[in-house]
């Protein structure tokens, strides 16, 4: 069975036949690295975002004039052409990063897709506060499913008074209380997502390859840049005010 991403990349490999891309020239070359901390979120009002503890980096890949990024664990630099990037084996968190921030990058290139780039210092505590508003709206008063912890957003829906239960992948949360939350492993991301109404997930579950088990027939609404071109592509709920 195709992955969501092998997918993407053969609806990629369409866009550069379409477009009369040589996929080998060098002027189409790709360009990926880790963006340090204040690169990828600036000095934002509170401390705990993940970005700034280390245990996940933002990749950030060019391609002419557009500019892609996506969250990885598995962090490395890559230069080559797009036609490399188009078919190289996405069975590493690093290798789909690539890809997807490539993906991002190619669409905002061509105008298909905007908010490609993380939002900076106060924008994330502003796209915290428009969340429960954007879920109120869509969805009424949904117990929620959170996948990944990004504080910010946790904690306006907790003061809205949302029922949460919320998963990461990260040892120094689990189990621990953040945002008035407590923090499970993601390994009962199955379960809190039977549990919920709707869930609402880090973009990282594409890149990992972990987004299978959020879909138990309840609306997934993805936060943040990482999904930019993924929600574009396959009409994706994607939640991302302040993205650039």
């Amino acid at each position: 069975m195709m992955t969501l991403l092998e997918e993407a990349r053969r609806e990629l490999i369409r866009m550069a036949a379409d477009g009369k891309w040589d996929e080998s020239e060098q002027v189409h070359i790709v360009s990926a690295r880790n963006l340090t901390p204040e690169e990828a979120i600036g000095k934002p009002d509170r401390d705990d975002y993940p970005l700034l503890k280390g245990k996940e980096v933002m990749m950030e890949a060019r391609y002419r004039d557009g500019v892609g990024q996506a969250y990885t664990d598995q962090p490395g630099h890559f230069s080559g052409s797009l036609g490399e990037v188009l078919h190289m084996a996405l069975n590493t968190n690093f290798r789909r990063a690539v890809f997807v921030a490539t993906l991002n990058a190619v669409m905002r290139d061509t105008r298909q897709v905007e908010a490609t780039i993380h939002c900076k210092d106060k924008e994330p505590a502003l796209c915290a506060q428009q969340l429960p508003a954007h879920i109120e709206k869509l969805y009424g008063r949904p117990k929620i499913a959170f996948v990944g912890l990004q504080p910010a957003l946790i904690q306006s829906l907790v003061d809205a008074g949302f029922e949460i239960r919320a998963t990461d992948l990260n040892p120094d949360n689990i189990g621990q209380i953040r945002s008035g939350v407590r923090i499970d492993d993601a390994a009962r991301n199955a379960e809190n997502a039977c549990w919920a109404d709707i869930v609402l997930s880090t973009g990282s579950v594409l890149v990992n390859d972990t987004y299978r088990e959020l879909l138990q027939g309840k609306p997934v609404i993805y936060y943040g840049v990482t999904t930019a071109g993924l929600a574009k592509l396959f009409d994706l709920p994607r939640f991302c005010i302040c993205g650039r």
